[in-house]
């Protein structure tokens, strides 16, 4: 592999007798991986586990697979797996994942949640922050706000509010050279320096939001010392935090005169490049103005959910319902006013209001367990096939017309409604595809 100039004459001096090894691991095949989702049902083994790991395996999975569609597997490369599973937040805790896309840390920290607490993932670029929407809806979770903004502005309204704060920052990208070459294109010896600037710029928001006992958890896909263990001694330096120790796991290595700190090299950890630091808060943040969220159904809205969720629905959802024009979510409880902020999901999307009708979402599909339904349809391989190209399908089974959770391999893909013997297609527009 050509790396950039300046690069191969910083790490012979950084890693010494290791950096023939170091340089050696670029030319090997860069290593996948994926997560089985707890939230969804589980009803086929995997091999290859990564080990401690609660859910990692090694392999690579279809974009087209079932298990994929339905959201019970997520991609997502060995390294960056390290980061969720050093954090691991506790049930019912508050978490902001402060830069969240494309979403493998986020539904990551929502599988150790299990719909418990509260999750929001913001993302300050709107295009990225769509696929994080998609990709967290997919994994079914109801307990996440997305927000679109800067660290700047969720500081002011989330003062002292979360339990755990995660920051997999914006940075220079090195550990990605193997994986995506052309990550080295944006590579100079002042590239490093200049994302630290950044790094520190949002860390001293993230450090504003975190409840006292708070824990940060602070991330790069880079080696560069600049963006890492001097971010750290900074954030020592400068604020109340004491550093965690963290477990040296399947070939880490301790960070570069910080032995708490975690490293990743490709010739020691099978995966790619990663650094992780995790931090407990010990001072105190005053909290910012709490005005809980309240339910602005009007009385029909109200009546017409309470309709679907009784002659549908298992289960009793926590949380406020709220409707945004004619669409109506459940927001989590617990939240301070957000009305300022741009939000890009709001929470669980039940579905839409239409002419005297409810219509429920994809999203409430996906995140139901076929055991909180009470009427299912059951798609084989072929229909799979079908329906996610769009197809309608007849069915030979005289079937009562109404709504039902469509499943594949066992788990929600959305609802469909059944009319005079055939299932009406609602997978939506955007996600279709023929195999």
């Amino acid at each position: 592999m050509q790396f950039p100039e300046g690069f191969e004459d910083k790490y012979k001096q950084l890693l010494g007798a290791e950096a023939s090894s170091f340089f050696a691991s670029f030319d090997l095949e860069a290593e996948s991986a994926f997560r089985v989702n707890p939230l969804k049902e589980v009803q086929q083994t995997f091999e290859h586990p990564i080990p401690q790991t609660n859910w990692g395996y090694y392999g690579k999975v279809s974009g087209r697979s079932i298990e994929h569609v339905t959201g019970l597997v997520y991609s997502q490369e060995p390294a960056a797996q390290m980061v969720g599973q050093l954090a691991q937040p506790k049930k019912g805790s508050k978490v902001l994942d402060l830069a969240a896309a494309p979403g493998g840390k986020s539904t990551h920290l929502l599988s150790y949640l299990a719909n418990t607490g509260l999750l929001v993932a913001n993302e300050i670029s709107k295009k990225r922050s769509k696929v994080l929407v998609e990709n967290i809806e997919r994994f079914g979770a109801n307990n996440v706000l997305v927000t679109n903004e800067s660290a700047q502005r969720l500081a002011q309204v989330f003062k002292g509010y979360f339990d755990l704060i995660v920051l997999d920052a914006p940075c220079s990208g090195e550990g990605m050279f193997r994986k995506q070459p052309d990550a080295m294109d944006y590579w100079d010896l002042d590239y490093p320096s200049q994302c630290a600037k950044l790094q520190r710029e949002i860390l001293e928001e993230a450090v504003k939001m975190l409840a006292e006992g708070g824990e940060l958890v602070y991330s790069t896909c880079t080696w560069a010392p600049e963006e890492n263990e001097e971010i750290v001694n900074w954030l020592l330096e400068n604020y109340e935090l004491e550093l965690l120790d963290l477990p040296k796991i399947n070939g880490m290595s301790q960070g570069l005169g910080l032995a708490q700190t975690g490293r990743m090299y490709p010739h020691h950890f099978k995966g790619e490049g990663q650094f992780v630091a995790k931090f407990r808060f010990l001072g105190h943040n005053p909290s910012g103005k709490f005005r809980p969220a309240k339910s602005n159904l009007n009385p029909e809205q109200l009546a017409l959910w309470k309709d679907f969720a009784k002659g549908h629905l298992k289960v009793d959802l926590e949380g406020v319902l709220e409707t945004f024009g004619q669409e109506l979510y459940l927001l989590q409880l617990g939240l301070p006013d957000v009305s300022k902020l741009k939000i890009a999901r709001n929470g669980l999307h039940l579905g839409t209001f239409k002419k005297k009708r409810f219509e429920p979402s994809f999203a409430l599909g996906l995140s139901l367990k076929p055991s909180q339904v009470k009427e299912s349809f059951s798609l084989t391989e072929e229909d799979f096939q079908k329906y996610v190209a769009g197809e309608s399908l007849p069915l030979k089974k005289k079937t009562p017309n109404g709504w039902y959770q469509i499943l594949a391999g066992g788990n929600g893909l959305g609802f469909a409604k059944v009319a005079n013997q055939t299932l009406k297609n609602y997978f939506p527009k955007g996600l279709r595809f023929k195999s």
